[in-house]
């Protein structure tokens, strides 16, 4: 089965490329939504990053308090080394579970910090979302509640876009409109096929 690592800086589309994959029936493993599952009040790594940063990393009800945390990591670059560290053996080691059990010619694993955790050979292939930055924050600022110097934090943080591109064995702007990106991952789960 061939892996496709899906990957792009925050606000370039990877859910909706993903979701569009999904349309064509392509299966897909999100590492996003493994790690909010790993995080689950009650789950061993919540527990463990609740261990390592004391128990005010927590909601009242026992959730992670996702703000703090993330205000925590990007203030803070040892603490972020530290998350990561506690979360994405457990995200890897599920998406390999998981890809087991599927049947079909290709798999795309959406995973938006393939590149800053050196996972490249995790996948057979590199696939990058991309629009410019500006675009990026725009986007952000339309879906979150978080400030503009919040974003361009989380922009800092990940890896520079001419890094993902020169990555990337296959690319699709999507600074256009929607009906584009369909276009483009129609042309794409194809060739995947």
């Amino acid at each position: 089965m061939l892996k496709v690592g899906l990957t792009g800086g925050i606000g370039c589309g990877k859910s909706t490329a993903a979701d569009l994959f999904a349309e064509l029936g392509a299966p897909v493993i999100d590492a996003d939504l493994i790690s909010h599952e790993l995080v689950k009040p009650g789950a061993p790594a919540l527990l463990e990053i609740s261990r390592q940063f004391g128990p005010d990393i927590l909601t009242a009800d026992g959730a992670l308090d996702r703000d703090k945390m993330r205000e925590l990591v990007f203030s803070r670059p040892a603490c972020k080394k530290q998350l990561e560290a506690i979360l994405h053996p457990l995200v890897y080691t599920e998406m390999q579970r998981l890809m087991k059990i599927l049947d079909y010619p290709y798999v795309i694993l959406c995973i938006p910090l393939l590149l800053e955790t050196n996972m490249q050979h995790f996948v057979d292939r590199i696939l990058v979302i991309d629009c410019p930055v500006d675009e990026q924050i725009k986007r952000v600022k339309l879906r979150s509640r978080h400030s503009e110097e919040t974003i361009k934090a989380i922009v800092a943080s990940q890896v520079s876009r001419e890094q993902r591109l020169s990555a990337a064995d296959d690319i699709i702007d999507n600074s256009g409109d929607a009906t584009k990106l369909a276009e483009h991952i129609k042309k794409l789960h194809n060739l995947y096929l």
